[in-house]
């Protein structure tokens, strides 16, 4: 079968490499899970708290502080990978058949 050739778009475009937020907010989150465990039931501590509130207690704290450290790493991550972007050009290239719509 034929089909008209059309030329190739030619386009410039910004590329750059940008981290994704969401494993940096849990890796963040895990971080403060397990400094929390580890200040609950690695120190010795007063006997008169239960080690499992102590444990909740440092887990919110922990664990807020863990993700909010993980987002900004993202963040100066993301701000570094603008300033390393780079332009290229790209162009569309046709198919050498046209697509009929079923599967090889």
């Amino acid at each position: 079968m034929a089909f008209e050739e059309s030329p190739a778009e030619r386009r410039e475009v910004t590329v750059r490499r940008a981290p994704k937020y969401v494993p940096f907010l849990l890796l963040g989150g895990l971080v403060g899970v397990a400094v929390a465990a580890f200040i609950a039931y690695g120190l010795p501590g007063d006997a008169s708290f239960d080690r499992g509130s102590v444990f909740g207690f440092f887990l919110v704290m922990f664990g807020a502080g863990g993700a909010v450290l993980g987002a900004v790493a993202a963040l100066v991550l993301d701000r570094r990978s603008v300033k390393q972007q780079e332009r290229a050009v790209v162009e569309a290239v046709p198919d050498s058949e046209p697509d009929d719509g079923t599967d090889p």
